[in-house]
């Protein structure tokens, strides 16, 4: 039987860490921490009642933020659209919402809902480097502007958005700020604080944990304006209704406390590596990286393959990679965040994503780098 592929596809989602699956089975089975969170009249309730509230503080810690301004979800794409819906439907009237081209499409396609709906949308396209700047933000601001919905780490680029400096120009025009976080979890400094965010979405499967679950930080100044979008008990403060998963939870729980442990070392751990397989990949003719080259965590690489008759699909069997973020690929569509960069229909669709993990070692990184270059061996560069 053939060898799996070596696994570049942290980006699209991670294993699950094996310390993180000993926390999970704990709740799980007869004699394991079984019971309905909500059922707080007896013990098998009240256990796991505190394991949900432990892992709510876990997560709150990695990310600067009080526990209770947490509202567990079924992943990033429910707390994308709990955030933007929440407060839509909190308005007394649609106003103008402004966001970016390279957004993920679980932003996209619930800010096209709301357009719909009679929101005005106004999506900004990036700089040459692939990056959306705060000076960008200022101008598009508009005096009905009332909801702001930006990312902090391109899915499909890396690179990062200074979100930050963005929060403080929309605070101040009295606007509120949703970051979508998926991506940016143990790779970048994130402290709700000290910063000015007002929704802030995560996803556990990103960061070594289970696929299923996410939560929302609804800070102080979005918490009177969101509305619920699940109802059926009120739970979560009202703003999520239904049964918590508890598994899934202790096990958010667990991967983001492991993310900082210690991140650092780990960071620079994979910034070594991917500068290793940048620039094996750079030396070989026609490829290119898409997007800033400094602005960016050192986890995702985006490359732009100029080669006749090079077909990602021959490095299949060898690499899994991807061609296009993991939301795209249904639609067998050219990725919307290359060909706001403005490269053609061509270039996109001649683009690949490599992203690196826990797991990656320098061996995997030398080996992806001999694939790429026998495949791309035989044929001569196209420079466009």
């Amino acid at each position: 039987m053939p060898s799996a592929p070596l696994y570049f596809d942290y980006a699209a989602t991670t294993p699950v860490d094996e310390r993180v699956i000993e926390t999970m089975l704990a709740c799980l089975g007869h004699h394991a921490n079984f019971g309905n969170p909500a059922s707080s009249g007896h013990a098998y309730g009240q256990a796991a009642r505190a394991v949900v509230e432990q892992a709510r503080r876990q997560v709150a810690e990695r990310v600067g933020a009080q526990p209770e301004e947490l509202v567990w979800t079924s992943g990033a794409t429910e707390s994308n659209n709990l955030a933007l819906k929440g407060i839509a439907d909190g308005a007394d009237k649609p106003g103008h919402l402004l966001t970016s081209a390279l957004e993920h499409k679980a932003v996209l396609d619930t800010v096209a809902e709301l357009e719909r709906q009679g929101w005005a949308v106004t999506r900004l396209m990036p700089d040459q480097a692939g990056l959306i700047q705060p000076d960008a933000v200022r101008q598009a601001l508009r005096d009905d502007t009332r909801l702001v919905s930006l990312m902090a780490v391109n899915n499909e680029l890396g690179t990062v958005t200074d979100y930050a400096a963005i929060g403080e120009i929309v605070r101040a025009h009295g606007a509120i700020l949703h970051v979508d976080a998926a991506q940016a979890v143990g790779k970048i400094a994130l402290d709700l604080r000290e910063q000015a965010v007002d929704l802030m979405s995560f996803s556990a499967h990103k960061v070594y944990g289970p696929k299923g679950i996410g939560a929302l930080y609804v800070g102080p100044r979005a918490r009177p304006l969101m509305r619920a979008q699940m109802h059926g008990g009120g739970h979560e403060g009202g703003l999520r209704s239904g049964t918590l998963a508890t598994h899934q939870i202790a096990g958010m729980g667990s991967a983001f406390a492991l993310a900082g442990e210690p991140a650092e070392a780990e960071q620079q751990r994979i910034h070594q590596l991917s500068e290793r397989l940048l620039n094996g990949l750079l030396a070989l003719p026609g490829v290119a990286l898409n997007g800033c080259p400094q602005q960016r965590i050192a986890n995702t690489l985006n490359l732009r393959i100029a080669t006749p008759g090079f077909n990602s699909a021959a490095l299949a069997s060898e690499l899994a990679l991807s061609t296009t973020s993991a939301c795209n690929s249904a639609s067998n569509a050219a990725s919307h965040v290359l060909l706001a960069l403005g490269l053609t229909d061509q270039q996109a669709r001649s683009s690949v994503r490599i992203s690196l993990g826990r797991y990656t070692t320098e061996t995997d990184v030398d080996a992806a780098i001999k694939v790429f270059t026998r495949v791309l061996a035989t044929a001569a560069p196209t420079f466009w």
